[in-house]
């Protein structure tokens, strides 16, 4: 419950700070215009990333003819999380990785590279996929397309104070409250979409912990989902892949991922940190090497 209530909090400042900058520039015309343009966008991407997330990649749909085992152990988990089979993907990709896509658990696909299946035993490759899984039963391709609409409508609110102040900003250049005004309104352009990015990605990486928790409960084993992690985070930047940035946020390992205060505009917390994580869940489970 604690990553949810995180992200509702989180959704609610992402609003609030919505609400705050759509009154200062726009008044609720202003505020319409924007939140009707990043919604339509939105519901797009929302209804329609699938295929286009699928195809970007050049993903192929795995029959059950030819992989039987892999269908099974989808299967499997799926049941165990009360949801129904996704579809699955191949990525031909050295990389290894995987994600999940599909606006909730009736319409939804896993996608493994090519690489990850050369790279992680059964067990491991079990936790990854119940990771992709606890994405879908989280229905976090809806709160990822909610945060994206809110983030989007409050950059085209600052884009149009930015035109604002181009086209009108000279009228009060003889007041005194001329130079605080443009001094304001700069800081309002630059700062407020940084912010709404900021929030946006912590809502990301507040997500990407309720579906190791989700997967690692789902598969019952922590600690292969941890295995895993650590072997994907080091291939990950030993072999470069060709990955959309505005996608990296599906993967289960993001290769653009930083630390530090870098880990503010990382779509994905530190490995490190997951794993962390994992291992005390797989204690509290009981769940031992």
């Amino acid at each position: 419950m604690g990553y949810m209530i995180r992200t509702v909090i989180l959704l609610g400042i992402l609003t609030g700070l919505f609400l705050f900058v759509g009154h200062l520039v726009g008044g609720k015309t202003g505020m319409t215009i924007a939140l009707v343009l990043a919604g339509i966008m939105n519901f797009i991407s929302y209804w329609f990333s699938d295929k286009i997330v699928l195809a970007m990649y050049g993903a192929k749909e795995i029959s059950y003819e030819e992989a039987p085992w892999l269908h099974k152990m989808v299967e499997e988990l799926s049941q165990r999380a009360n949801i129904p089979k996704p579809r699955i993907y191949l990525v031909p990709m050295e990389q290894p990785n995987a994600f999940a896509t599909g606006r909730g658990p009736g319409h939804s696909a896993v996608a493994v590279t090519s690489g990850i299946l050369q790279l992680l035993d059964h067990d491991e490759l079990r936790g990854v996929l119940a990771h992709e899984i606890g994405h879908i039963k989280n229905r976090d391709v809806l709160v990822a397309t909610m945060a994206a609409t809110i983030a989007g409508a409050i950059s085209y609110l600052a884009d149009m104070f930015q035109w604002m102040l181009l086209f009108g900003g000279g009228r009060d250049e003889e007041n005194r409250g001329g130079w605080a005004e443009l001094v304001g309104g700069l800081l309002l352009i630059i700062l407020t979409p940084i912010i709404a990015t900021i929030i946006q990605l912590a809502i990301s990486r507040s997500r990407e912990y309720l579906a190791d928790e989700t997967g690692a409960k789902i598969s019952g084993d922590p600690l292969a989902l941890a295995r895993a992690l650590e072997k994907i985070h080091n291939y990950v930047h030993q072999i470069p892949a060709e990955v959309n940035q505005g996608t990296a946020h599906l993967f289960i390992e993001n290769p653009l991922s930083g630390e530090g205060i870098w880990e503010l505009f990382s779509t994905h917390p530190s490995t490190e940190k997951r794993i962390e994580r994992l291992k005390e869940l797989a204690r509290k489970m009981g769940v031992y090497a």
